[in-house]
Order: C-alpha cells, then structure tokens, then sequence
C-alpha cells in the first residue's frame, strides 16, 4: 500500500521549479468542462485571483505566486489571494466575497490538491451540482474537502482539481482534472500543473 506524498513541500519550492524549465509531459487532464457561454468571458487585462486551498501558508504564497505569474504572462491581472484575503477570513465566503469586490476582481482560479494513490474519476455531469454550480456555493464546500497529503512516494497517483469562477455572477465557467502516477519530481509536476492550467484558461477566455 502506498504512503502519501508530500504534496505540500513540493509546491513549496514551486518558484525555483518555474525557473528551471520543466516538461509539461508529467501532467495529464484526465476531464475537462466547460460552460456553454463560457467562450464568451474574457479575462484579458482583468484581475483574476489565483487561491490554492491549503492550510499551508508557505504552500498557499509559493504556489499562488507561481500561478499569478503564469496568468500575468498570458493577458491577465494575476492576484495572488493571499495578498487581498486575510487568512483568518479567508474561509468565510461571504467576508471574501466582500473582498473579492472591494479589490474589483473578476475572476478566481483556484487550485485545490484532491486524492492520492485511489484514482477519483471525473464525469464532466460532476460540475453540474450544487458542490460546484456557484462560486459562492463551491467556497465553503472547497475548504472542507480539501486533501491533505503525507509522506512517501510509492505506487501513487496525485488528482489536482483546477477551477475558473466569473466573480460577478458567481458562475462556473470551466472545470478540469489533472493527475500523475508517480512523478519522478514532485515539483516539477506541480509546477507543470500551474503552467498546463493555466495556458488552458488562455485558450478558454481570451
């Protein structure tokens, strides 16, 4: 039986990985979904916030950071949520919302770590849910269903769930699921996911 990955001290070095040109070969978006209108929302020169949903402070700066640059360099305002969002109200949604305005974003990216070592499959119904049909109803339900990951490395298969919110509406725009067995480099394989998701929302909301 496999032992859980140390998903949280990969993306923690997240900064240097970006800056070593890694393969986006690791990474593999198993389901993908998008809104019928979705291709109608541009984020072009909008703030969008990036939030990876972890308890982990050094995780949640390294990794958001990582994923503001990456939307930055493809048009977009990137945001990183724990520069506009205090942490002690970050799981309250109706006080991050108010932020979420006050700040005039536009749209959230969020990341969030799913499973390790059992597969979760995806069917693109999945999003049509109340869990997931609002911003403001997939918040509350995000934070505490958020995966937590241990230690080693064996045998192991790691499903990161990649999300796009409108802000102003609350709406899911577009959804997808990325996995890996047993990545070689854990950083480079987080570090891939930032890159691949992020080109994804570049082609989905130009």
């Amino acid at each position: 039986m496999a032992h859980p990955i140390r998903f949280m001290r990969a993306c923690s070095m997240l900064a240097v990985v970006l800056t070593a040109g890694v393969s986006l070969a690791a990474v593999k978006f198993t389901s993908t979904w998008a809104a019928p209108d979705a291709a109608s929302v541009s984020f072009k020169g909008q703030k969008v916030v990036a939030l990876v949903m972890s308890d982990d402070m050094s995780l949640r700066m390294s990794a958001e950071e990582a994923l503001t640059r990456e939307l930055s360099a493809r048009g977009m305002q990137g945001v990183a949520a724990y520069r506009v969002i205090p942490r002690e109200e970050l799981k309250d949604p109706e006080k991050a919302k108010g932020w979420f305005e006050r700040e005039a974003i536009t749209g959230m990216v969020a990341l969030r770590p799913v499973s390790q070592e059992k597969v979760k499959r995806y069917g693109p119904d999945i999003w049509t849910g109340p869990s997931y049909a609002t911003l403001w109803g997939f918040y509350p339900y995000g934070w505490t269903t958020v995966y937590v990951a241990g230690s080693n490395r064996t045998d192991t298969i790691i499903v990161v769930e990649s999300l796009i919110y409108q802000v102003s509406t609350g709406k899911l725009l577009w959804a997808g699921v990325s996995e890996a067995t047993n990545p070689k480099s854990l950083q480079a394989l987080v570090a891939d996911i930032v890159k691949e998701a992020a080109e994804k929302i570049r082609k989905q909301f130009r």
